[in-house]
């Protein structure tokens, strides 16, 4: 059976630097790397000033249609950087689909961090889904941001996957310490919140957030699971990544959010940990598998 991340087209980086000098000239002679892969594209660094994102899968088409209209409403509102297309590529007889260039977003993976380190962007981050989450749900909506469709707050569902995913993550031996997470999983009383929607980034997480040489969040990239949604998808950062002193920090500024819509933040954060803790694992990234477990640590604190 497939995983959720694996590839329907798999574009080598000698097809992307061709696709890219023909439709681009202006950018030749390229330098181009492999930068990383998520579950919907490829992504590629050139000149060491733009990146290039090319879908994986069919549903990641529709999804940079949104981004490339949604984000350069969002740059001048937002306070950490994101990233800008520029580059739009069209689809061609060697690749069906349209692909994008965005402006280089300066920063590394952050890997493991201290929590002081963690915690030192506790303001900016509330201060960015604050805004965010303040965006206009018409003007959104105009921009052709969905509601949710893949029922990320059907609790009962998430939970049984959650329950899956954990008993998949401990045959692999990859938790040891399984019986905390089951502990805190049987004990939680959680139900879908009733907050408002609003605009959200829909996946953020240790793999779409960069750091500066400090430790500090620089960046947070990969939109496409923008949506219009329930805002604890987004606020399982301070959980996923902030200490507990540094989630109080977080929520003071961020503003008031009910104790049910903290929950679910929780819930998400945990879930999203353990996907990771997984992915890293397919891909034989330690790297990935450490971070995840740290931010499995952090979440159920």
């Amino acid at each position: 059976m497939p995983k959720p991340w694996s590839p329907e087209v798999a574009i080598p980086i000698k097809k992307a630097r061709l696709l890219i000098e023909k439709q681009f000239p202006q950018i030749n002679p390229i330098q181009i790397s492999h930068f990383g892969e998520g579950f919907d594209n490829t992504v590629f660094n050139v000149n060491n000033q733009y990146v290039f994102r090319f879908p994986r899968r069919e549903i990641a088409v529709s999804l940079l249609k949104i981004e490339n209209h949604l984000l350069p409403k969002l740059i001048k509102e937002l306070n950490i950087a994101i990233p800008e297309p520029i580059f739009f590529g069209k689809p061609s007889n060697e690749y069906n689909w349209p692909f994008t260039g965005y402006q280089l977003v300066h920063g590394d993976s952050p890997g493991l961090l201290s929590d002081e380190t963690r915690d030192q962007s506790a303001e900016s981050l509330a201060i960015f889904f604050r805004r965010l989450h303040q965006f206009p749900i018409e003007e959104a909506k105009e921009l052709g941001v969905p509601y949710d469709s893949l029922e990320r707050t059907n609790i009962v569902k998430r939970k049984a996957m959650l329950y899956e995913k954990l008993n998949k993550a401990v045959e692999l031996q990859l938790i040891t310490k399984e019986h905390i997470v089951f502990e805190w999983l049987k004990a939680l009383k959680i139900k879908e919140s009733n907050t408002k929607l609003t605009l959200v980034h829909g996946d953020c997480h240790i793999r779409n957030i960069l750091v500066n040489e400090r430790g500090i969040i620089s960046g947070i990239i990969d939109w496409g699971d923008t949506h219009l949604g329930n805002p604890a998808i987004d606020l399982s950062i301070a959980y996923s990544f902030l200490s507990s002193k540094g989630r109080k920090n977080f929520f003071n500024i961020y503003g008031n959010v009910s104790l049910e819509t903290r929950r679910l933040a929780q819930f998400f954060a945990v879930y999203i940990s353990v996907v990771l803790i997984l992915y890293g694992h397919d891909l034989h990234d330690e790297k990935l598998v450490t971070s995840a477990l740290d931010s499995l640590r952090v979440s159920l604190n």
